[in-house]
Order: C-alpha cells, then sequence, then structure tokens
C-alpha cells in the first residue's frame, strides 16, 4: 500500500509540473507571436484598386436682382444690400463712336453709387443707350450709326471700357432699343462679341436689354425687333423687358404687364434659349415699379406715389386715383412672377426702375428679393453634380 501511495503521488507531482511547463511554452509563444505580427509588413495586394475621381459638384449659382437707377436719382436712397446689381442709366452712344453723360451731376451720381453699392458687395453696371438721348429724339438712330462700321463701333468699345476702368465699375449693359433689321441685328451681334471680349478678358459683366419680342394683345411673336440669337453666348445678363405692352393694337392701359403675358414672354425666351443650347442662367425677367393710367394724355406714376396714398395698395394691381384708373403689379403679382422665372430655370429679376419704389415694409425690391431667398431656403436640391465618373 505504501508502494501504491508513492507511485500515485509521483503521478500527481508530475502531472502538475507538466502543466506549469505547458503554460509556459504557451505563454511564450504568444508573446512570440504578437512581436511577429506587430514587426512584419502587411503583404502588397497583387490587385490594384481603380482610383475613381469623386464627382465635381459645385454650389447653385445664385439668382441676382438687378435694379436700373436713372442717373438723376439720389444714390442714398437705393437699399443696395436688396440687389445684386445696379445699373447706372445711361451713357449716350455719339454717332462716331463716342460717350456722353449727363454732365458733372451724372457723373457724381455715379461715383456715389460704386462707393455705396461695394459696401453692400453690390455690383454696378453702366446702361449705354436707352429711349431717349440727351441731344434729344430717340438713341436709335445715334446707337445704329456707332455700330454700324468697325471704326465706330472700336471707338464705342473702347470709350465704354476705358470708362469702366475709370469708375471701378463691374461692366456694361447694352441697351439698343431697338434692332428694327437684320442689319441692326448683325451690328449689334458684332458691337456685343467685341465689347465682351474687351469686358471678359477685364473679368468685368457684360449685359443687355431686350424687347419682350411678345405681343400684349394677341400673345403671338412680335418680328419688327429683330436679334441675332448667337448674341447671348458672349453676354452674361439679357435683362427682358417685359412691359409696356399697353402700346400693343391700341393703347390698353390694363396690358402694362399682366401675369398672361409675362407668362408667355418666359416661354418664348425659355424655348429660344433652349433651341440655341444657351443656359437659360442668363434669362433675366424685368418688371414695372410704375403704374399706366386709363387716359393716355396722363403720366405714369411710380409704385411710391400709389402707397403713399394707401399701403393698403400693396395689395392690388389696380387703384383709383384722381378720377382715374393705374394698372400696375403690385407685391403679391411681384411674388407670382419671381416663382414663374424661377421655375424656368431663369437668372433671376430685373426692375425698372429703382427711384420708382416705396420705402420700408412696402418695397417692392424688397418683396423680390425675400422672394428669391425663400425658394433658395425651400427643400430643393442645392447643389448640383457637374460631372460624375
Amino acid at each position: 500500500m505504501k508502494k501504491s501511495h508513492l507511485l500515485l503521488t509521483m503521478v500527481i507531482v508530475l502531472t502538475f509540473l507538466g502543466g506549469i511547463y505547458t503554460g509556459i511554452q504557451y505563454k511564450s509563444n504568444e508573446s512570440e507571436s504578437q512581436k511577429t505580427v506587430k514587426s512584419a509588413k502587411v503583404p502588397k495586394s497583387s490587385i490594384n484598386p481603380q482610383t475613381k475621381e469623386l464627382p465635381n459638384v459645385e454650389k447653385a449659382p445664385s439668382k441676382v436682382v438687378i435694379g436700373y437707377m436713372q442717373d438723376f436719382r439720389d444714390p442714398n436712397q437705393v437699399d443696395y444690400s436688396k440687389l445684386t446689381h445696379v445699373i447706372f442709366s445711361f451713357a449716350h452712344p455719339a454717332k462716331d463712336g463716342g460717350i456722353s453723360l449727363n454732365g458733372d451731376a451724372a457723373l457724381k451720381n455715379l461715383r456715389t453709387t460704386v462707393a455705396k453699392a461695394k459696401k453692400a458687395n453690390t455690383k454696378v453696371i453702366l446702361a449705354v443707350g436707352g429711349w431717349y438721348h440727351m441731344n434729344g429724339g430717340e438713341s436709335y438712330p445715334y446707337f445704329k450709326a456707332a455700330i454700324s462700321n468697325p471704326t465706330s463701333r472700336t471707338k464705342l468699345v473702347n470709350e465704354l471700357t476705358s470708362l469702366a476702368d475709370r469708375e471701378n465699375l463691374d461692366g456694361i449693359d447694352i441697351d439698343f432699343e431697338h434692332p428694327h433689321s437684320k442689319a441692326d441685328a448683325v451690328n449689334l451681334a458684332a458691337f456685343a462679341k467685341q465689347l465682351s471680349g474687351k469686358l471678359h478678358a477685364k473679368n468685368k459683366e457684360l449685359s443687355i436689354a431686350v424687347y419682350s419680342k411678345i405681343h400684349a394683345v394677341t400673345l403671338t411673336e412680335i418680328g419688327f425687333v429683330q436679334y441675332e440669337p448667337s448674341m447671348f453666348k458672349d453676354v452674361d445678363h439679357v435683362n427682358i423687358m417685359a412691359y409696356d405692352g399697353q402700346y400693343d393694337d391700341g393703347y390698353h392701359a390694363a396690358n402694362l404687364s399682366p401675369y398672361p403675358f409675362t407668362e408667355r414672354i418666359v416661354n418664348y425666351w425659355s424655348q429660344l434659349f433652349e433651341e440655341q443650347n444657351i443656359s437659360k442662367e442668363k434669362l433675366v425677367l424685368g418688371v414695372p415699379f410704375y403704374a399706366q393710367p386709363t387716359d393716355p394724355k396722363i403720366k405714369q406714376v411710380s409704385y411710391d406715389t400709389i402707397i403713399s396714398q394707401n399701403p393698403a395698395n400693396a395689395n392690388h394691381d389696380t387703384v383709383k386715383m384722381n378720377g382715374t384708373t393705374y394698372y400696375y403689379n403690385g407685391a403679391a403679382t411681384m411674388k407670382k412672377k419671381t416663382q414663374l422665372a424661377l421655375n424656368n430655370g431663369f437668372g433671376g429679376m430685373m426692375i425698372w426702375e429703382l427711384g420708382l419704389d416705396a420705402k420700408g415694409t412696402n418695397s417692392l425690391t424688397s418683396t423680390i428679393s425675400a422672394a428669391i431667398d425663400n425658394a433658395a431656403n425651400s427643400p430643393v436640391k442645392y447643389y448640383t453634380v457637374v460631372k460624375a465618373q
């Protein structure tokens, strides 16, 4: 029995010692394994992964609010914060290609406009042309002569570019009212192309004011004003004068700028730009800040005058004052037109003219600016994929 006990004891001791040795070996092997993994280099894959470019994503372009301002207006009365561009109107072309402003007062107002606008990060553009010329009558014969031959056309381009440089302007606006023939259209296109080249080389803009091309009564295309569509590729903004329809087919004040008229104008220009493969972002819808009287012998009145009589008039499109009915675009119509432009891919809105606007909460400039801001902040995609690989 003693011998058996001794044998059993030895087995137990050997088993215990064997367990200790096995544990030491396992711990040693684990430590060596960890050292090996930490020090080893990761093997290179035999397959090279394909590198793909990230999509080129750019921010959607901001919409413009462009306001024309006549040269006799007080530049201190404009709220530049609501505008992306102010178009100072007008420089007057001479038949030989020279230009003139309406005296020292106009030049002073231009310089004040530039100083005020720059503080609000608003661009200032100088318009050349307009309906009336400083020397009397329409500007058409002066402008036509200036762009009809290469010598005077080049002089006009150089004069405008020099003035833009000298007065720290952000560009030029062409307001040729209106090209009446194929020759006019060709000469205007040549002028725009030449001026565009000079301005764009200096990082300045070129815009052009255009006739609506739509008859306010029949809502059909008007042919007596002609443009070369290719010209619009050379400009940054095409400001559509979608108003003054009251003179179509006799005199009808109600046709100043009603919504159906504007809607047809938008459709016409949208289709034209789509057919020509030109970005509709260049299109800017113009609206009137004045009211047309039923009696053509009576002068137009400003929107400010209408609101000054009664602020409630902001909610309407007609008003009766001094025995005469006036037609205009109130705040609701301005919001509707702004949405129409945005829905059709237009680049923004244009105003004729800032000096006619009401002040304070009834300002139509503020109404348009707010409508654009609200559209930008709506839950619509804000980024556009330009190119995806």
